[in-house]
């Protein structure tokens, strides 16, 4: 009877020991999709001011405009926008077309990209000239798809062009 009860509690712990599987809980962590990537295409809307010195007289307009940027890295990409807006209310319009190469710095953490950038163009006014750029600005990225920013830039040129251009808007993201 003892060999017949050792033998049953042999048998009852392997099978128990069996059966209760691994009772350790694992822990999967989707990987975290970057919202500042490469290869992305932006498309700009957004209002715009302008003021400063243009044409050997001063300018202060609002208006807005559009733009396309495309990301060839997460950091470096190139940039066009055309802005259009009105000069201190006297009917006259003046337009501003850029080309623009942008070095951003995602923190993905607070989904911003502080970013630079530099480039030339066109302005339209009373005369016509190219000029040159340079500024800084920043974008808050509300998902992979949508983003909000504001940058600002210093343009000169020929025809006392000495002026800022600021612009805020929303970022579309493909």
């Amino acid at each position: 009877m003892n060999k017949t009860l050792t033998l049953l509690a042999v048998v009852l712990a392997t099978a128990a020991t069996t059966f209760a599987g691994d009772v350790s809980k694992k822990v999967v962590v989707a990987p975290q999709q970057d919202l500042f990537r490469a290869g992305e295409v932006q498309v700009d809307a957004f209002a715009a001011g302008a003021a400063g010195n243009y044409n050997n007289g001063s300018v202060n307009g609002f208006g807005g405009g559009l733009g396309v940027n495309y990301f060839l890295t997460k950091y470096f990409g190139i940039g066009a926008d055309d802005t259009l807006s009105s000069l201190n209310g006297n009917g006259h319009t003046y337009n501003s077309t850029q080309g623009d190469i942008i070095a951003r710095l995602p923190i993905e953490s607070w989904h911003l990209a502080p970013y630079a950038l530099v480039g030339g163009g066109a302005t339209w006014g009373t005369k016509s000239q190219g000029d040159g750029n340079v500024g800084v600005g920043a974008e808050y990225r509300i998902n992979r798809g949508i983003g909000i920013f504001a940058d600002s830039r210093y343009l000169y040129g020929n025809n006392g062009l000495n002026e800022t251009l600021t612009r805020a808007g929303l970022r579309f993201v493909f």
